[in-house]
């Protein structure tokens, strides 16, 4: 069927890991067996996808594996598994009777892409959909294709790998560097829950925060999110979590291996702790001098919510409704800046955003500068030593102007199909496309179909980058127009044999 048959095996790994994943939350019913009844809403499509997913292996049995790793099906391969995800991620919330389809949909998407916009009332839903919905963005920020390669050990998935957004191979071996950032994220989600317990929070809330912590997702089992505990412990201990949530795998591997110095020299880790140092000041200045707040309070604020938007985690200290707008527009900000690359963060990333303020330096040293001087730029990136060439600056600025008017053209969908004010809409938006999950409540339960449907959109394509959707929508239509052709040459040649 349109040429994907050679993609069978691997589509059907994928749903038999995304069951799988369905199944865990059940574990949940261990600790509060009065919440049984809703085993069935996760046991169905769980069941449902490792079925079929076995039956599409069976039926592939024999096929080179090889052909769709090689091929340019790969951006299809990760389009398919994410829309698939969403879709059979949803069905608990809606056989549950949480909410409604939409917004099963909406909260599937916002949980998987790890953004953390929520049209639930958390205090209301049961522990296994509060644990559900954690795991969700806990496994999102990892990636589907990522897990998928810790039970595939066939070299030729470095495609799919790259696809998925992950630039950096940190062993030789595929499968192994999936087990290293594995293991480094439970590592430091184990120790993320032990502090947390420590802090004062509950085991249960602890393993929530802990992971949407890591996956910078920032989905909170309160209502007010991190805010709702008031405990500078638990606030440091968050900020801890999400600035290595928002660290690239390969630094946080040079941690892991002490190479302190080597992991510091790094360009995107020098530009994250010069935007902290610039933001937090300007918005505690904002949020004093306009807010009626001491300089204790807002540096506290400041600090704690700054270092969220930039991680782009979206667990908040207090609400933003009544913030100044100056601090709103450094919110802004840091949500389009992001985390960084090879990271579970979302945004346009600090590297890109760094080599962006680059090419502007050396643009004006060019002009005011001496013509007759030699300059050979570089970075430094986890693996050393990285040279800056134009193709390097022409990939920069294509993938940035296309985020930035995707940015634009959401923010105007939204101001004609919504009766939010401009600033209110340019940051739910940034928060959706930078997958940020900060809101000034315009996403709420009262929302409009069109608005959620455009922060849906929004949030795919910040999450898969936009080019990989953009590629594998491409694919698809490529291949329906290659068999579409094929139907006509066969109909063709029998008119002419006839």
């Amino acid at each position: 069927m349109f040429e994907l048959n050679k993609n069978y095996n691997n589509f059907g790994r994928l749903m038999i890991l995304i069951g799988i994943l369905l199944l865990l939350p059940l574990g949940v019913l261990i600790f509060y067996p009065h919440e049984v009844s809703y085993a069935f809403d996760f046991l169905l499509p769980a069941a449902f996808s490792i079925s079929l997913g076995f039956l599409l292996v069976l039926s592939s049995k024999g096929k080179s594996l090889e052909d769709v790793y090689l091929s340019s099906d790969s951006n299809l391969l990760v389009l398919s598994a994410w829309l698939y995800g969403i879709l059979i991620g949803a069905i608990p919330f809606i056989t549950g009777k949480q909410v409604n389809t939409l917004h099963a949909l909406f909260e599937s998407v916002s949980g998987w892409t790890t953004t953390g916009l929520s049209v639930l009332d958390v205090s209301l839903l049961p522990k296994i959909f509060l644990f559900y919905r954690s795991f969700m963005q806990f496994c999102g920020g990892l990636g589907f294709i990522l897990m998928m390669t810790l039970f595939i050990q066939n070299k030729q998935a470095m495609p799919l790998y790259n696809a998925e957004g992950h630039p950096d191979k940190l062993m030789p071996n595929l499968k192994k560097t999936s087990q290293v950032i594995l293991f480094i994220y439970s590592s430091f989600m184990i120790l993320g829950v032990l502090f947390y317990k420590l802090a004062g929070m509950s085991w249960f809330d602890g393993i929530c925060h802990s992971m949407c912590s890591l996956s910078t997702g920032g989905f909170s089992t309160k209502l007010n999110s991190i805010g709702d505990y008031s405990s500078i412990p638990v606030e440091l201990i968050t900020v801890f979590l999400m600035l290595i949530g928002t660290t690239n795998f390969a630094v946080l591997m040079l941690l892991f291996r002490r190479k302190f110095k080597q992991a510091f020299r790094v360009s995107e880790v020098k530009f994250l702790g010069g935007l902290l140092l610039v933001a937090i000041p300007l918005t505690t200045y904002s949020l004093v001098s306009q807010s009626q707040l001491n300089l204790t309070s807002g540096f506290r604020i400041a600090f704690f919510n700054t270092i969220s938007a930039l991680s782009t985690t979206g667990y908040s200290s207090v609400s933003f409704n009544g913030w100044p707008s100056a601090g709103l527009f450094i919110i802004i900000l840091l949500m389009l800046i992001g985390g960084g690359i090879g990271s579970t963060a979302g945004g346009m990333k600090l590297t890109r955003v760094y080599l962006l303020f680059r090419g502007i330096r050396d643009n004006l040293r060019t002009r005011f500068g001496t013509t007759r001087a030699v300059r050979s730029p570089f970075y430094y990136r986890a693996g050393g030593k990285t040279p800056i060439d134009s193709a390097t600056y022409m990939d920069i600025l294509g993938f940035t102007g296309a985020y930035m008017l995707l940015y634009f053209s959401g923010v105007l969908a939204m101001v004609l199909t919504s009766q939010h004010s401009l600033t209110e809409v340019m940051f739910e938006f940034a928060s959706a496309l930078g997958t940020v999950g900060l809101s000034v409540g315009v996403t709420s339960v009262s929302a409009s179909n069109a608005v959620l449907i455009i922060e849906m959109v929004g949030m795919l394509l910040g999450r898969l980058e936009i080019f990989i959707v953009l590629f594998g929508f491409s694919t698809f239509l490529n291949s329906i127009k290659r068999f579409i052709s094929r139907i006509v040459d066969r109909n063709q040649l029998s008119e002419n044999e006839s």
